[in-house]
């Protein structure tokens, strides 16, 4: 190959990795970029005086005082709206059959939406649910809210040929003549007076519990479990992975026995998720009964079998990667050969043994299927360290699928989905960054 083709080549192979790592930087923004956008909004965000209430009533947050203030403001100007919905009420009372049935059944949805809205109104029952005690605690959520207030969805099929488009008519046409037409404009008018949004700084989100499945709170339940999970897998799987690692490289011999549990080894590392989920639920729950259903403990075992070939093969070729003149060196002096490996060959394999388990730990928080069936609930409380062996718990990974797919009300939390996803892309890249420094601290020690 002459120099001028190699040179060609070269320059080749460098364009098709730069654009290789360009792509992946493009396509890791596409993903990121939303969930970053999305999740600090579960934090960070403009807060109605309802968010206000909501923290003082079920957290004991907040200046009581200010917050009275505000509500009496906020009072002045729903006592209006209030007022036109008994008048229309009334009105209602004086119609004919016909007519009152007719209107009736236009006002509901309207009454419905200003519950949604403000929070119960006068008259209303006591709502048994948290969710129905307030009205919009988030500032975007009620400019929806208000949409839905002032119009009425329709939709066009008059042409058979295309498709049906949607379009909207003012609510306040169909209660022309009457006297809750001024309704609308008031409440458009009004609404910040009404609502009082302010930009709000939400930490609780990181720290509290949640209230009425997700509605309101934080999810700290979900982070403390999710660590339990995680810790509790690395406790188990660690020492176990690198005493295995050691035997593969130190003491095992050429043979049958060792190829077959090499083999077992790689065989374990490919099994799906899903089925160390079943294996924890037949093996740890109902044969050796570590707890009478779900728990962490269970749970943290199940991770543990999950993550052990990952370690082991990290371990391994960290241990492999010691150079061979440490050993003939510790074992000239007269050094014994476990002596060798615990004072010699360990310390130095020490940075890609921890890289592997921060990286396995990492890969343990984010699992779902092997938590499903053997520790994780949709919603609890945080639990304790006594809890850990008789109690499941909620856990970030299992908890953002719930609420996106299964959840009654996904829609209306969204803004907690992607808090969640924030919050355990955050924990992993922590500990993959942790992985990187610690590595980087002991290598720099070792050399002096």
């Amino acid at each position: 190959m002459n120099l001028g083709t190699r040179k060609i080549l070269d320059r080749s192979f460098t364009a098709v990795g730069i654009g290789s790592i360009v792509l992946m930087a493009l396509a890791l923004m596409v993903v990121v970029v939303p969930i970053v956008s999305n999740g600090v909004g579960a934090m960070f965000f403009t807060g109605t005086v309802e968010h206000r209430k909501m923290l003082q009533s079920e957290f004991k947050r907040g200046e009581p005082r200010e917050l009275a203030g505000e509500v009496a403001a906020a009072e002045r100007y729903r006592a209006r709206v209030y007022e036109m919905l008994a008048g229309f009420e009334a009105e209602m009372e004086r119609m004919k059959p016909e007519q009152k049935a007719e209107y009736e059944e236009k006002y509901s949805p309207v009454r419905k939406t200003l519950q949604e809205l403000l929070g119960p109104l006068p008259g209303d029952p006591a709502p048994m649910l948290t969710r129905f005690k307030y009205g919009q605690t988030r500032w975007e959520k009620a400019e929806e809210r208000l949409h839905d207030l002032l119009y009425e969805t329709k939709w066009d099929t008059s042409n058979p040929d295309v498709m049906s488009k949607e379009y909207f008519v003012s609510q306040a046409t169909g209660f022309e003549g009457t006297s809750l037409a001024q309704l609308f404009p008031y409440v458009e008018k009004n609404i910040r007076k009404i609502l009082l949004p302010k930009f709000t700084i939400y930490w609780g989100f990181l720290t509290d519990s949640s209230v009425d499945s997700h509605f309101f709170g934080g999810i700290w339940p979900e982070i403390q479990g999710t660590f339990f999970l995680a810790i509790g897998a690395m406790l188990f799987a660690f020492p176990l992975g690198v005493i295995a690692a050691i035997y593969f490289t130190e003491y095992a011999k050429p043979g049958f026995f060792n190829s077959m549990l090499r083999s077992a080894n790689s065989t374990l590392a490919g099994v799906p998720s899903i089925v160390f989920g079943m294996f924890g639920l037949a093996f740890f729950i109902n044969t050796l009964k570590v707890s009478e259903s779900k728990s962490v403990i269970a749970g943290a075992l199940t991770l543990a079998i999950m993550i052990l070939p990952t370690i082991i093969r990290a371990a391994e070729e960290a241990i492999l990667a010691v150079p061979k003149t440490y050993r003939e060196a510790s074992l000239g002096l007269g050094s014994t050969k476990w002596n060798t490996i615990a004072t010699v060959i360990l310390p130095a394999a020490l940075p890609g043994i921890l890289t592997g388990g921060v990286i396995s730990l990492g890969r343990a928080a984010g699992e779902t299927a092997p938590i499903i069936f053997t520790a994780a609930v949709s919603v609890g409380s945080a639990i304790g360290l006594a809890d850990v062996f008789s109690s499941p718990t909620p856990a970030l990974s299992w908890n953002i699928y719930n609420l996106a797919s299964e959840h009654e009300a996904a829609a209306q939390i969204r803004h907690v989905q992607y808090g969640m996803v924030l919050a355990l892309v955050s924990i992993v890249l922590l500990l993959n960054l942790s992985a990187i420094v610690l590595r980087a601290r002991i290598s720099k020690k070792l050399k002096g």
